[in-house]
């Protein structure tokens, strides 16, 4: 049985102490709706949109790695059976510097196959780390949502 923790990777021109603090500017590539701190470690912050709310706490916070940790989840877009599939996951930022630029991968260990999420839940965080948090730091300007937009509708459809 496959049981492949989502990953992507993503090159972006820039030092890895920007790419670091861009990755550390959650409101700026994923959501407005963050509340609680993003910068700290073991602070928690909570997620929420249309369909999912996440509390995370930071666990790992150095310049070549960054960890959160779900603490607690509630997605409601599958029913409620699958509600909880994101407790006890983690999102893993990995960077390392290439030639002038910073090479990111991106894990969330724990999102699965097995997971009804996982189509949705990958696209949108393929899209969230290749192009927004990618548009953030070398454009200044991410593609962060708000609270009552569905992430990235299409994906949806």
């Amino acid at each position: 049985m496959e049981t492949k923790d989502f990953n992507t990777t993503v090159l972006i021109n820039a030092a890895p102490q920007k790419v670091f603090n861009g990755i550390n500017n959650v409101r700026g590539w994923w959501s407005k709706n963050i509340d609680g701190s993003t910068e700290q470690l073991q602070s928690e912050f909570v997620y929420r949109d249309k369909y999912l709310t996440v509390t995370i706490r930071i666990t790992q916070l150095t310049p070549q790695k960054i960890v959160w940790e779900v603490v607690e989840s509630h997605n409601t877009f599958f029913g409620d059976k699958y509600e909880k599939e994101w407790d006890g996951t983690q999102m893993i930022f990995e960077l390392t510097e290439k030639e002038g630029k910073t090479e990111v991968t991106f894990t969330h260990l724990g999102l699965v196959p097995q997971f009804e999420c996982f189509n949705v839940c990958s696209n949108s965080w393929d899209f969230f780390i290749t192009e927004s948090l990618k548009n953030l730091i070398e454009t200044g300007k991410g593609n962060d949502i708000s609270k009552d937009e569905i992430p990235i509708p299409h994906l949806y459809s």
